[in-house]
């Protein structure tokens, strides 16, 4: 019996568009969407630093993403045992060198993007944006990186929800209104269960690499639970927002998606392993579309 013909390598172009993993770059834009929503809603709304917020998280998010790719590579995370997507480092389309080049890139056009916003919003986000890109190597790279021992959810839940959505709202108003923090909780938690999806999924070949996620240290039952949990929270946080009276009925109108995400929270306690891969992206759409109806439910 003849070996299996070899997978056919992508155009560079396609592959370096997989390498960045534009399904996740819903991750980043929809913070900038709520914050930016928000500020137009108190009339502190302004073009060019919304534009600046969305191409720095842009940025970010796929050093990131690259930069995960690298780490994850060279620790044996990433091997011909994955569940997930093609990884091009993985799959030898291309070199860790290139990986790491691009990484580097990505996050030096964050830094260039995060210069102007410094100039119009000070200090705060130069350290935020600092911050941010030394993490996005971090999450994954460096001496203690935080995927490895468990931290990639609260890295998640902080900096792709409450950090960005402040962020945003900031560099346009120059502080953060109250009810801002609550609006980046469901954005974040949703962010936060993309990666649940993908650590369930991926926790045999994780610990084989001694890649300690929470679904490794705990097991696929608490995965579940926390993926469940991160979806009562984000549709509890607007409810939150309205009885304190920071929020109008207008901030309920992404409970109009709360049947679509029921059914998705059901379907990941019934899947695992690679049939696991279709509710990574329904996850991140559900972000999306969270974070699309608060964004108009703020202006209502």
């Amino acid at each position: 019996m003849s070996a299996p013909a070899a997978e056919p390598r992508p155009s560079t172009l396609k592959v370096w568009l997989l390498a960045c993993r534009p399904a996740t770059l819903l991750a980043g834009v929809t913070p900038v969407v709520v914050g930016a929503a928000l500020a137009m809603a108190n009339g502190v709304f302004q073009l060019g630093p919304a534009l600046g917020a969305l191409l720095g998280a842009t940025f970010i998010q796929i050093g990131t993403n690259l930069a995960n790719d690298y780490y994850d590579f060279k620790k044996g995370a990433d091997t011909d045992a994955r569940l997930g997507p093609a990884r091009a480092a993985q799959k030898g389309w291309l070199t860790p060198r290139e990986v790491a080049t691009g990484t580097a890139v990505a996050l030096g056009l964050a830094f260039l993007t995060g210069l102007y916003l410094v100039a119009v919003a000070g200090w705060p986000i130069l350290v935020l944006g600092l911050v941010s890109i030394a993490l996005a190597v971090g999450y994954t790279g460096g001496p203690y990186p935080l995927a490895y021992h468990g931290l990639g959810d609260l890295f998640v839940l902080i900096f792709f929800g409450y950090a960005a959505v402040a962020g945003t709202y900031y560099v346009q108003a120059l502080t953060v209104a109250p009810e801002v923090w609550l609006a980046a909780t469901p954005v974040g938690a949703l962010a936060t269960a993309i990666l649940v999806v993908n650590n369930l999924r991926d926790r045999f070949t994780d610990a084989e690499a001694n890649k300690r996620t929470l679904a490794v240290r705990f097991g696929a039952t608490a995965a579940r639970i926390e993926y469940s949990v991160l979806f009562a929270v984000a549709y509890g946080a607007p409810m939150l927002a309205v009885s304190l009276g920071w929020g109008g009925l207008g901030w309920l109108l992404p409970l109009v998606s709360l049947p679509v995400a029921m059914r998705q929270v059901r379907a990941v306690w019934q899947t695992d392993g690679a049939a696991l891969n279709p509710h990574l992206g329904a996850t991140a759409r559900m972000e999306l579309i969270v974070g699309a109806l608060l964004a108009v439910g703020v202006n209502l």
